[in-house]
């Protein structure tokens, strides 16, 4: 559908500007030297992933298909960030870091689905 599209280019784009500004403010706090940035937004991004999924499949399935598209796919979509989780984690381990890469992979995959249950839990609460 045309609509479904409009709002998932829409949401991507919005959601990128979100995650340049968010890694740049992390960045700007605790430096470059490991990849705090990304780390905070995907932990966001997860966490958002599992409230809004259970608002807007769980508690609103046929109302918000609209929505879902602008936030769930597009917004999210364009706001966390695998495919620069994966390049950074690859340049460490490139550059001898083992334990900062092994460190990156551990907290990402961890924090994330901590997120995501809690982002769930909180939905399901509210």
């Amino acid at each position: 559908m045309l609509s479904h599209a409009i709002y998932i280019f829409l949401g991507g784009g919005i959601g990128s500007l979100f995650r340049y500004w968010l890694s740049l403010s992390v960045y700007s706090l605790f430096g470059r030297d490991f990849p705090y940035g990304t780390l905070s937004v995907n932990v966001i991004g997860s966490f958002l992933m599992g409230l809004l999924t259970i608002f807007l499949i769980e508690r609103y399935n046929s109302e918000a298909s609209l929505l879902r598209a602008l936030l769930l796919i597009g917004f999210l979509g364009g706001f966390t960030t695998f495919s620069s989780f994966s390049i950074e984690t690859f340049q460490l381990f490139e550059n001898g870091e083992i334990i900062k890469a092994c460190l990156n992979i551990f907290l990402q995959l961890s924090l994330c689905m901590i997120a995501v249950s809690l982002g769930a839990l909180l939905g399901r609460e509210l």
